[in-house]
């Protein structure tokens, strides 16, 4: 190759490589690559909402990770991701901790769930009250014996503190609390699911769309002793008698715009509640 040719060959890489960030720049300013980053609860629901918007609106991008909502939550302030997904409500520090970095956190609830209690399907427990579940998850109860099971120690597995999922179970079973010295703090749901579905003795918690797709057996909630067992199913959620139900929420920076509100907009839609349903969670009850 020439020098004549070299030189242009040079020029015609530069060219297209200018072209490449234009268009990847002329992207990013319309709006339509999107980051998404937070619960691993909500991390099927958003991925599968993200795929099924992506094939109806050519050119977008939408790109969904988890790690935790506090995870997301952080990546928020930190002005790292478009939306935060998160399964539970911020708390106040950190809405302060977000507006000292001019963020102004927006919250929009896109479904609900039913947290799940899991077993496994060997163990002959089949509800427990709240205040059983506090006592095995604060160590108070260690043997399945002391719930009506066999005598039996109980393997506690829980979620570790990044999740939403474990804050939420904090709150509203331990009454805030501290876990168990002996509770095993898992990576995931998913892991719990497994976990459980393994070990004959275990109980963990998670997501209800979870507990449907694992080999475990999802216990009956009583909220008091003498009330009534109840199980995790939309219309329990829906009507406030299963006990342990939250919202799902998207959280942004300020009132959403362009592509983003586009993609909430999809998200509360019929077509975007079906696969919140089909995904194993609970529709937003109509107004």
């Amino acid at each position: 190759m020439n020098k004549h040719s070299l030189f242009k060959t040079i020029a015609t890489v530069f060219t297209l490589a200018a072209v490449v960030a234009v268009s990847t720049l002329t992207a990013f300013a319309a709006g339509k690559s999107i980051t998404i980053k937070g619960s691993d609860t909500m991390v099927n629901l958003v991925s599968n909402l993200a795929e099924v918007y992506m094939k109806a609106h050519s050119g977008v991008d939408i790109a969904v990770t988890g790690g935790g909502s506090g995870t997301g939550i952080a990546a928020l302030i930190n002005k790292t991701t478009d939306i935060c997904a998160s399964s539970r409500l911020m708390k106040d520090k950190e809405i302060e901790q977000a507006k000292a970095k001019s963020v102004y956190p927006k919250e929009i609830a896109i479904g609900l769930d039913g947290l799940a209690v899991m077993v496994n399907p060997k163990n002959s427990i089949t509800e427990l009250t709240l205040e059983q579940l506090r006592k095995i998850y604060t160590g108070e109860y260690t043997k399945w014996s002391e719930v009506g099971g066999a005598d039996k120690p109980i393997i506690v597995l829980s979620r570790e503190s990044n999740s939403g999922t474990y804050v939420y179970f904090q709150e509203h079973v331990l009454n805030k609390a501290d876990f168990g010295q002996k509770v095993r703090l898992m990576p995931s749901t998913a892991a719990i699911a497994q976990s459980v579905g393994e070990d004959t003795w275990a109980i963990g918690y998670g997501g209800v769309a979870y507990a449907e797709h694992a080999p475990v057996k999802t216990v009956n909630i009583k909220a008091t002793a003498d009330g009534i067992a109840v199980a995790p199913t939309e219309a329990a959620v829906h009507d406030g008698s299963y006990p342990i139900s939250r919202p799902l929420f998207l959280y942004t920076n300020g009132e959403p715009t362009g592509e983003v509100q586009n993609f909430i907009d999809f998200c509360l839609s019929d077509e975007g509640q079906k696969i919140v349903t089909e995904t194993g969670y609970m529709t937003m009850p109509k107004k």
